[in-house]
């Protein structure tokens, strides 16, 4: 079984992937996170009790797919201290579309595929799904692989 945190520098309240279902290295992944109304996100109860406030954020539900697809290429080269070895840094996403809300109670399916990958940056597309159900695709995702010491200032300062 592999352990997601041995691989991904993010921990909680931010690691929002739970565990991987099948994974080809740096090929594709599918990785799974249960929605529940102890996250933070639900910390105002009153939100949570109407239909509207229950919606899991847009932007969670792209971070936990994103996160998932750094198990694709991490699993080779595992990084749980995001100063030390290769940083995936964001550089674009494109045509991300959302097809329905979801709530606590659903688990997430992220099905991710490497379109292309030249040097350092990789190209990721795919899809999220509950219970078959599609939530949100995204047709490219474009992120660069970098030595966490050249994102240092110079003299090993860092900015705060």
């Amino acid at each position: 079984m592999i352990d997601v945190a041995d691989i991904l520098p993010h921990r909680y309240p931010m690691l929002l992937v739970d565990r991987v279902l099948d994974i080809e290295p740096g090929r594709r992944v599918t990785a799974v996170k249960a929605i529940t109304r102890n996250e933070p996100w639900y910390a105002d109860a009153a939100a949570v009790s109407s239909s509207d406030g229950a919606a899991y954020p847009p932007a969670l539900l792209v971070e936990s797919w994103a996160q998932a697809a750094g198990l694709v290429f991490g699993i080779e080269q595992p990084n749980p201290d995001v100063l030390a070895g290769r940083v995936m840094l964001l550089g674009s996403l494109s045509d991300v579309e959302f097809h329905r809300p979801v709530l606590p109670g659903d688990v997430l399916e992220h099905r991710v595929r490497v379109a292309r990958a030249v040097g350092e940056t990789v190209i990721f597309e795919g899809e999220c799904v509950v219970g078959g159900e599609l939530v949100f695709t995204v047709s490219r995702m474009v992120v660069a692989y970098r030595p966490a010491g050249v994102l240092r200032e110079a003299g090993g300062e860092q900015r705060t």
